[in-house]
């Protein structure tokens, strides 16, 4: 498998292991992450996500000859089976509802690039270079940085990446938002485990509820949010987590959440 999963404690490890191609993405590796990521959404033991790679790059990119008939045809990406999510959110309005971080060095292009953006913590090595080199190859990306970059960091900031398919470094990611934590290589995986960690001790119900608030308010904007934020509060608050949560704080304890 060139896509490992493992969990410990609350956290699903996604590993992409392919360094002999630089994590070349195949179709076959696409579908492996689409089940990776239900599994994340699915396991009720598993809190977050924490996507990584093995090898001195995140990825190079998509293997390019193993896409024929796909994106050329008009087709996009595989259509997904019922036991996956579309990591790059692009080919079904499945998402994951357990949050993601994202670890990276080296190169991270093209569809690294493209699926960090539906992530919600990256950490990255100092050594990162990001890049959307597609319209340096005939095409243009396609796995939904037109649609997200912008948002994340500016239209101007946006196309001048996208538009000269120029590397992007990671201080210049950092500076911009991109990504959160900057490290020495070799310590990104480190720093998203002690990340994960923070998540997953919290209250998992309470964290769900939250990311989906902030994906209604970003996705269909923030009346839709408003008309949902305070009935998913009162289902949150009768929950045997938020009697916990108040008892720890009574006791001066570290609260023990079930996610129930």
């Amino acid at each position: 498998m060139t896509i490992n999963i493992k969990k410990e404690e609350h956290i699903l490890l996604i590993e992409v292991n392919r360094p002999e191609k630089y994590n070349a993405m195949s179709q076959d590796m696409y579908h492996q992450l689409a089940r990776a990521y239900f599994n994340l959404d699915a396991d009720a033991e598993a809190r977050v996500g924490l996507v990584y790679a093995v090898g001195p790059h995140f990825t190079s990119g998509l293997e390019l000859t193993d896409w024929g008939g796909t994106f050329d045809a008009g087709k996009g990406f595989p259509f997904v089976n019922e036991n996956e999510i579309d990591p790059f959110y692009m080919m079904s309005d499945a998402r994951c509802r357990k949050p993601i971080i994202m670890a990276v060095q080296g190169y991270c292009y093209t569809w690294g690039f493209e699926m960090m953006l539906n992530t919600d913590i990256r950490v990255a090595a100092t050594d990162t270079r990001f890049g959307m080199l597609e319209v340096r190859r005939g095409f243009f990306p396609a796995a939904g940085a037109t649609l997200r970059l912008p948002k994340e960091i500016g239209w101007g900031n946006t196309q001048r990446y996208m538009l000269t398919g120029d590397d992007m470094s990671a201080a210049e990611a950092y500076r911009l938002g991109l990504v959160q934590h900057l490290t020495e290589p070799g310590r990104q995986l480190e720093k998203a485990l002690e990340l994960a960690r923070r998540v997953a001790s919290a209250a998992p119900l309470a964290v769900q509820s939250a990311l989906k608030s902030c994906r209604v308010a970003a996705l269909q904007g923030e009346e839709t949010a408003k008309a949902l934020i305070y009935k998913d509060v009162a289902e949150v608050m009768k929950s045997e987590d938020m009697r916990e949560g108040l008892q720890s704080f009574i006791e001066r304890r570290a609260a023990v959440f079930k996610g129930k």
